[in-house]
């Protein structure tokens, strides 16, 4: 594994190697890992639209007419802000949704408490605390609160660097990644010109090729049956549904089925419905309910059944997962 300081030197290469896209003349310059003064061509960390500082905007206490019009703000500000990687912080009360819209810029969106669901043509995703989500640039996407959600976001222009995803996906967050977006977050506006903030949003840039996809994410069928009987498990998920009684619902054999769902999702039905059962899940243990009740409820046989689903899904034991979650 590269030790830290060659991945801040990689860094601080490709950030001027990409300035020098956007009009820096840093052709030829000499410098030294740490000791450089970097032009600031990463923008403020938050902004207003124009030209005045933008702060980390509450959503929480404020009417539905005026929630829109911040968020029609927010979207030309990002549109006009200068600069490959920008970190805006936001607050969401709970239930409230972000209608469908799309921006320029990639975005790496985190929700540090609550649960965020994002809603494409390609299908839904989850995004759990100590979880981010990518969505390329272009991409209409809407995004719901499961809770009071902070939300940290930060977009980066298309081909800042290589290897920047080009699919939607979630990710696990490392240490490394969660301590920089946080930091991104919390630049004091005066230290946004300095080389010690693009060092730390370049290091943040790098990670992101990095990240752990997690398979929090459902993909939806575009087949009108399948849709159907796919929109109907998320209604009510069971661990229960068969490849051989999906495929008696719509008259087709269990090979055709198989190939025909796997077509369609790029996943096995097993696959997909236990990641619908995560997607029923994770909010209400978010929300601090018994594993218990959300086991039953969602019709596994018993609590260590639902556990060793969750476990083989993502890593740990629903109580471990929660505990585990960045404060």
């Amino acid at each position: 594994m590269l030790s830290l300081w060659t991945r801040i030197d990689a860094a601080v290469v490709s950030v001027k190697a990409v300035s020098g896209k956007l009009g820096h003349d840093w052709a030829g310059a000499s410098y030294t890992p740490l000791d450089v003064d970097l032009p600031s061509w990463f923008g403020p960390t938050a902004s207003r639209v124009g030209q005045t500082p933008m702060q980390k905007t509450d959503f929480r206490n404020v009417s539905d007419p005026e929630l829109g019009l911040l968020h029609a703000q927010r979207l030309a500000w990002l549109e006009k802000v200068e600069g490959a990687v920008v970190a805006l912080p936001g607050e969401y009360p709970d239930g409230y949704r972000v209608p469908e819209h799309r921006h320029s810029r990639a975005q790496l969106l985190h929700a540090r408490t609550g649960v965020v669901k994002i809603t494409t043509a390609e299908g839904r995703w989850m995004v759990p605390p100590d979880h981010a989500m990518w969505i390329p640039s272009g991409i209409d996407h809407s995004v719901e609160m499961l809770g009071a959600v902070d939300m940290h976001s930060v977009y980066v222009i298309p081909g800042a660097i290589a290897g920047l995803p080009d699919r939607l996906r979630v990710v696990g967050l490392t240490d490394l990644a969660a301590s920089l977006i946080l930091e991104a977050m919390a630049l004091p506006q005066e230290a946004r010109q300095s080389g010690r903030a693009a060092l730390v949003m370049g290091l943040l840039l790098h990670e992101i090729p990095n990240l752990p996809q997690r398979p929090l994410g459902l993909p939806f069928p575009a087949e009108p049956r399948l849709a159907a009987l796919c929109r109907r498990f998320i209604e009510h998920p069971s661990p229960h549904a068969t490849i051989d009684g999906w495929a008696a619902s719509i008259g087709v054999s269990r090979r055709s089925f198989t190939r025909l769902f796997l077509r369609e999702t790029g996943l096995s039905l097993s696959t997909w419905r236990q990641q619908a059962c995560l997607f029923a899940a994770l909010p209400r243990l978010a929300e601090g309910e018994p594993v218990t009740s959300v086991a039953i409820d969602l019709g596994y046989d018993s609590v260590p059944a639902f556990t060793t689903m969750f476990r083989r899904m993502l890593g740990k034991a629903p109580r471990d997962y929660f505990k585990g979650a960045r404060q």
